[in-house]
């Protein structure tokens, strides 16, 4: 049941086969073979460089690339309002595709996917998915504005789609100008855009103090745009208010700010009257531009030698203003001068900023659990850090080896900034210790769970200096949520197949303060889903497991995408925002010939204990072969299969 390490204590060392595998030690009385380690390492290393470019050689440089996620594979995807009222935001969809596809051609930027959802009153989909630009792109001239009119409709159930099928770490536009029908879902579409992390951007040609326009079938609230914005917010998105006329511009403009950049830190984040909004420039930014809307009645812009430039649109003296109805945007004029820059915005309501800049140096976020127990001790994934749980935090800083970083050292980082979203409150520091070689650009920090003891959206601010030891400070293109409890969900080791029923299995835990939950599940497609587990309570902690049963009709199309979303919400009056996990299952025909029988599940009662155990069963796909602890159990991660062959 185990293999054979080798060496005197090794009791399975005598049979076949002998000698062992041992290669963590230089004793022989524990690797009986360990001089020829050396040999076998460099012997691996060389067969892996020939492996490598056979693969290489035969798949091109692309799909290598994706192969191996060197280059994530990113989509190019757009929710569409197809009403009879969106014949200009479908010509401007239309127009920033095409442009879109053009300028990412042949480039590290070009998508991989085209991804096309329409949605309507009371229909929306279906999902159309290439990797052809010419088939989208006919795909996309085949849609027209026809029929309904009346507002609200069924966006947020067309983006939950979208992000379904949507690679991580992609740009997802929506076209509309009405108001979602399905607010409801709100806070599960917020939670699986950051389990994605895809950014949500809105073009909304309806400002939302029109009353007149449309018509409706009810009075409507003022606030009926707050869920986009809530999911907007969420992702690292906008959402930009405009008007028929300039909504070609305007999607042109959002549409090319996407490629390389990053969103520059404000300080204040939120706009506060009489008090200019701060950022800073470094060494290796360029092409920085300043972005408003709102209606705004003057603003000014200040460099670090106290040049300023006004709201008078074409070229001033710190660089080009344009200006389509309530969007302004301003290109600073490169290279920007570093240091210290000041906007003052005057505006009625809350106008929106945000500076972005081009850069390859950026850094992406990961969260953990220290496994120190067994064999092979390591960092159990988490989508989000969980309320009261000592969680790690791995930063990993992309674009180290560009050619535009000043100096002879590379940049060097410190440490972290949390800060709660939106209101930019500052909730503490942590300090950097880097993990393996500097030029790996992997940083690791612990995050105390006092300081992740409120639920709630934070941001990550990356500080530190580059080679020539000026100020480097980088912000997370997303936030990220603290959830109330820990929520694991794995499904059954395989794929599903039509006409099967598939085991599930949920774990609940909490560790800040005693929960009473209810649970809520539902499944996309709609097939039959059973469970012995709709309430719960557990204490500080402490767990509790639930069976769920999945039943895949006959009719099941193969080559489909089964989404399951388990949601915890806090009983009566709790404030505990809710908290989701997502489960992704692939549907396959089965397999000629004979086929290995499941292993038998039951369904028995919700088990609770106090032993806070974690299993290799995350947020993320999952299975474990006959459902045991020490079991071999798989997963992936990012695209990465991951697998643990029981106690090796």
């Amino acid at each position: 049941g185990k293999c054979s390490h080798g060496g005197h204590f090794d009791q399975s060392s005598s049979q076949p086969p002998r000698g062992g595998i041992n290669k963590d030690s230089t004793s022989p009385g524990f690797s009986p073979h360990h001089m020829l380690h050396l040999q076998a390492a460099k012997l691996a290393l060389l067969a892996s460089i020939q492996a490598f470019t056979l693969l290489r050689n035969r798949l091109g440089d692309s799909g290598f690339s994706r192969l191996l996620d060197i280059t994530p594979a990113s989509s190019l995807s757009f929710v569409l309002d197809t009403t009879g009222s969106m014949g200009e935001e479908i010509n401007a969809a239309k127009i920033q595709a095409r442009h879109i596809v053009e300028q990412r051609q042949g480039g590290p930027m070009e998508p991989v996917h085209y991804i096309l959802v329409p949605f309507h009153d009371p229909g929306f989909g279906p999902v159309f998915t290439t990797s052809d630009p010419d088939s989208f792109w006919q795909q996309l001239n085949e849609i027209h504005a026809l029929g309904g009119g009346d507002e609200p409709e069924m966006c947020l159930s067309a983006l939950e789609l979208a992000l379904l099928h949507t690679p991580p770490l992609s740009d997802i536009f929506v076209f509309t100008d009405a108001s979602p029908k399905d607010a409801f879902l709100t806070n599960r579409v917020e939670s699986l855009s950051q389990e994605r992390r895809c950014r949500v951007t809105f073009l909304v040609t309806e400002d939302p103090s029109r009353v007149q326009g449309r018509a409706r079938r009810e009075i409507l609230s003022p606030v009926r745009f707050e869920p986009y914005e809530a999911v907007a917010l969420a992702s690292g998105g906008e959402v930009i208010f405009t008007k028929d006329q300039h909504i070609r511009d305007v999607a042109a403009i959002v549409g090319e700010s996407m490629a390389a950049l990053v969103t520059l830190p404000l300080e204040p984040p939120v706009i506060v009257p009489g008090k200019p909004l701060v950022f800073s420039v470094d060494g290796l930014l360029q092409k920085v531009t300043v972005r408003m809307h709102g209606e705004i009645s003057s603003f000014w812009i200040k460099n670090p030698a106290g040049v300023f430039q006004s709201q008078e649109e074409g070229v001033g003296p710190l660089g080009h203003t344009r200006c389509f109805g309530q969007f302004w945007m301003v290109t600073l004029t490169d290279p920007p001068q570093r240091g210290t820059w000041e906007i003052q915005v005057t505006a009625k309501g809350t106008p929106r900023v945000r500076v972005q800049a081009q850069t390859s140096l950026d850094f992406l976020f990961h969260f953990g659990i220290p496994m120190e127990d067994g064999p092979h001790p390591g960092l159990y994934p988490l989508t989000q850090p969980v309320a009261g749980l000592q969680t790690q935090l791995l930063v990993e800083v992309t674009g180290l080896g560009s050619r535009g970083n000043p100096g002879n050292s590379p940049p060097q980082f410190s440490h972290v900034i949390l800060r709660r979203v939106p209101e930019g409150a500052k909730l503490g520091q942590v300090p950097l210790e880097p993990l393996g070689p500097p030029e790996r650009g992997l940083l690791t920090a612990s995050l105390p769970p006092t300081l992740l003891s409120t639920p709630g959206p934070l941001s990550l601010e990356l500080i530190g200096q580059d080679g020539g030891g000026q100020g480097l400070h980088r912000i997370a293109p997303q936030p990220c949520t603290v959830a109330p409890v820990l929520l694991e969900f794995s499904g059954p080791p395989g794929f599903l197949t039509p006409g099967s029923k598939a085991p599930l299995s949920l774990r609940i835990a909490s560790f800040s303060v005693p929960q009473d939950l209810d649970i809520r599940i539902s499944v996309n497609p709609s097939f039959t889903l059973t469970s012995n587990l709709s309430r719960v309570r557990v204490g500080l902690n402490e767990s509790a497991w639930g069976r769920l049963w999945l039943e895949v009709p006959d009719s099941a199309t193969p080559d489909s995408v089964v989404m399951v979303t388990v949601t915890a919400l806090g009983q009566e009056v709790s404030l505990m925002p809710p908290t989701h996990a997502f489960l992704r299952l692939l549907v396959l025909a089965p397999a000629p010939g004979p086929q290995l029988s499941a292993p038998a599940y039951s369904s028995g009662p919700v088990v609770t204990t106090a032993t806070p155990v974690f299993h290799p069963s995350t947020l993320v796909t999952q299975g474990r072969a006959g459902g045991k602890a020490g079991s071999p159990w798989w997963g992936t991660v990012g695209g990465v299969l991951l697998l643990s062959l029981a106690s090796c």
